[in-house]
């Protein structure tokens, strides 16, 4: 990094920061002046805010067909399967989803600003690990070693700990929120692993390559290696909004030979190409851009042998700057086009055989309106995708006051308990069909049974509606 790059460094994190607090401050006030104008405007107004969210309304109400009801005013979207009715029900019985009274965290950008902002404090006991690629790169691995809580309990009935693998937004910033879910996972018996990419939070930029929005080969081979590591433990995986792109093109790619059971998405960004083109919020869109910068300056001098720093560093926007870093590169520059036929999340989204649950936020002031950036078609039609829309959130917020953690974690590990669940009983269901198939056929091969009986496992599709594929 040259002399003066740490000193940017520390103007841009401030002016960062004063902005968002800036523009957290105003979306605040306008709130309470618009409840001030519609309280003088209309007097029976008063709570209607309230009776929307116990009745369904709001942004929500666009999409009427196939949700479910749930506490807070909360909405499931999905196809109806006997997975859904498990995950239904198991929602339902979430106190995490207990409507709480409004506070001055219920804006959406006072809860994307205290996600993105606020210094993370002490956190969690890490041990890191460093893999090496095929290609001689390296990605970092972060194990949640601590501290360890007392009475910790255990998700796994054979005793062995579920492997957590969670992976941070595509800028590399580690948020609280992320080292919470973390905290929250090693109380309730689950063995925490953060994924890093090359180049992000101390991971040394060993080449000169960078992982592309949504090339899932790096998280293929960590993957393989968690799984070499504990080769008995289930493993689920948890993304945090750009970060969703990775994680969803790593289950598309892989489809049914994929090591997840089961995997969650906190604010994921699906439309990504619409999402580059309009462009952010402005505070967001300088957020965000100004943070890469930081964090790629330390590498200028590598890079420049591969991309055009000088246009890089310059970028006006994200789309510019990613198109710079992995279009227009000096030894194999590609189109725009082609870049995204190849990092589109939901490019390979039919191969995915693993449940996959999104929560999102109808206020999020980074992806947008719901009916702009979500792919309802998605979970109306595919089994593997459940849509879990909130009336209040913000961008990877849903704060609770403290110290409550935010609500999505509670939801996800009770997610991943019901799936546990359900596939223990699938399981089951589908021993006592072959015992009883396996007797049945003994009694037809010694000839006592003289008329031809239906076996049970042709009922399976009767009971489970849903149940896994094998595409690959």
């Amino acid at each position: 990094m040259p002399p003066w790059g740490a000193a940017l460094a520390l103007a841009l994190a401030l002016a960062l920061a004063l902005l968002l607090a800036a523009l957290a401050l105003l979306g605040l006030l306008a709130q309470r002046l618009r409840r001030a104008v519609g309280a003088s405007a209309a007097p029976g107004a008063l709570g209607q805010d309230h009776r929307e969210e116990a009745d369904g309304g709001g942004a929500a109400d666009r999409f009427s067909d196939g949700r479910e009801p749930l506490p807070g005013g909360c909405r499931l979207i999905c196809k109806p399967s006997a997975l859904a009715r498990c995950l239904l029900s198991a929602l339902r019985r979430s106190t995490a989803l207990e409507p709480l009274p409004r506070s001055w965290l219920s804006g959406p950008h006072l809860q994307t600003l205290c996600h993105f902002v606020l210094p993370v404090g002490p956190g969690p006991e890490l041990a890191r690990e460093y893999l090496q690629l095929a290609d001689d790169g390296l990605v970092a691995l972060d194990w949640v070693v601590g501290p360890c809580p007392r009475g910790r309990r255990v998700t796994n009935a054979g005793g062995l700990p579920a492997v957590l693998l969670v992976i941070p937004n595509a800028w590399g910033r580690l948020t609280r929120n992320v080292l919470g879910l973390c905290l929250l996972a090693l109380e309730r018996g689950y063995c925490p692993v953060i994924f890093h990419r090359r180049g992000h939070h101390g991971c040394p930029l060993v080449s000169p390559r960078l992982q592309p929005f949504g090339d899932p080969s790096d998280l293929k081979e960590a993957v393989t290696y968690i799984r070499f590591r504990h080769p008995a433990a289930p493993l689920f995986a948890v993304s945090e909004g750009s970060g969703s792109a990775l994680l969803l093109s790593y289950l598309g790619e892989c489809g049914s030979s994929s090591y997840v059971t089961g995997a969650a998405c906190i604010s994921p960004v699906l439309r990504c190409r619409e999402w580059f083109e309009a462009g952010l919020p402005w505070p967001y869109e300088r957020g965000f851009l100004l943070h890469q910068k930081i964090a790629l300056s330390r590498y200028a001098s590598a890079l420049q042998d591969t991309v055009d720093t000088h246009k890089l560093f310059r970028s006006r926007s994200l789309r510019e700057f990613e198109e710079t870093l992995f279009c227009h590169t000096k030894s194999f520059p590609i189109s725009w086009d082609t870049y995204w036929d190849h990092n589109d999340p939901l490019r390979d989204v039919d191969e995915a055989a693993v449940p996959v649950l999104c929560i999102c936020s109808a206020d999020d002031p980074v992806c947008g309106p719901p009916d702009h950036f979500l792919p309802t078609e998605l979970f109306h039609s595919n089994p593997y995708f459940f849509l879990l829309l909130s009336h209040h959130g913000g961008h990877c917020g849903f704060l609770r006051q403290e110290p409550l953690p935010a609500w999505s974690h509670e939801v996800i590990l009770e997610y991943f308990r019901a799936l546990t669940e359900f596939f223990r009983t699938e399981e089951r269901m589908k021993g006592l069909s072959r015992h009883r198939a396996s007797f049945l056929g003994g009694r037809r091969r010694w000839g006592t049974l003289q008329k031809r009986e239906v076996s049970p496992s042709s009922h399976l599709e009767e009971i489970f509606s849903w149940k896994r594929s094998y595409t690959r």
